[in-house]
């Protein structure tokens, strides 16, 4: 299956988790479907039966409350079973709202925003004095760009030259309340990362051989961490709920999963 077919799949599954636990921040796990769907198809180099391998690939979803999109990838993995997919959002599940390192396959608990990046700067450090060849990702939300820590981060990991570092922007405009450009000034933020001493790539964030081109460009030699801006639709894929915000809480109907499925082209 090719990483198109997969990524219309993992969103209509979350479409469905959603419906199931009365979840909210849908919209949020659509708009970066693509990206995890590309990282755990085609790059991270994992190994289920041993969660714990030292020379695996780290990832972070710092954005936490997309945890359903983190999710599917896992069950898709084989860290988690269909049977514990069913189980999120239930009391005494594994599988929270936000994601927990309790569950197979989570490096980090996540969704107090600003915490992903400094979390993967440590663990890039580690790898480098360690002389280890895996690599560090980190997806990061535009709204959470308006934390300090993450600038702090920036810093720490252009200063440390964390090459074996990779963070992602899910830019899809919008944070819990309006528009991310209403909330603060981010933009210039290719700009913004170049002055703190990254290399930046600006790309569709939909598109997967942009994804897999910037992912896989050159990184060791350039003594520089890399951030991937990646502009996005929130709800992407859905044609009622594309940019539109009140999908950041709103919990799709039966009637409204069975369109999505549809419409992504799942029967």
């Amino acid at each position: 299956m090719d990483t198109i077919q997969l990524a219309a799949q993992f969103r209509a599954k979350v479409v469905e988790m959603s419906h199931i636990a009365k979840a909210a921040h849908l919209a949020s796990s659509l708009s970066c479907m693509d990206i995890i769907t590309v990282l755990y198809h085609s790059i991270l180099q994992l190994d289920p039966k041993n969660p714990q391998w030292t020379e695996r690939d780290r990832f972070i979803l710092s954005k936490g409350h997309a945890a359903t999109a983190l999710y599917v990838a896992l069950e898709y993995k084989n860290f988690i079973t269909k049977a514990n997919l069913a189980t999120y959002g239930q009391v005494g599940s594994l599988l929270e709202e936000h994601p927990t390192p309790k569950l197979p396959g989570v490096e980090a608990a996540t969704g107090s925003l600003g915490h992903g990046l400094p979390i993967g700067c440590g663990i890039a450090l580690a790898g480098k004095i360690k002389k280890q060849t895996y690599r560090t990702f980190v997806l990061m939300s535009d709204g959470e760009c308006n934390e300090g820590s993450v600038w702090e981060a920036c810093l720490f990991a252009a200063a440390n030259k964390l090459e074996n570092l990779c963070a992602f922007v899910d830019f899809n405009k919008w944070q819990a309340t309006g528009r991310s450009k209403e909330i603060l000034a981010l933009e210039p933020l290719a700009e913004k990362f170049r002055s703190f001493g990254w290399l930046v790539h600006e790309i569709d964030g939909h598109d997967h051989s942009q994804l897999l081109k910037a992912i896989r460009k050159p990184h060791i030699g350039q003594q520089k961490p890399t951030m991937i801006i990646a502009h996005t639709v929130k709800g992407k894929d859905i044609s009622f709920m594309e940019d539109d915000n009140n999908w950041h809480y709103r919990i799709p109907t039966e009637e409204e999963v069975a369109f999505a499925r549809t419409e992504l082209g799942i029967l």
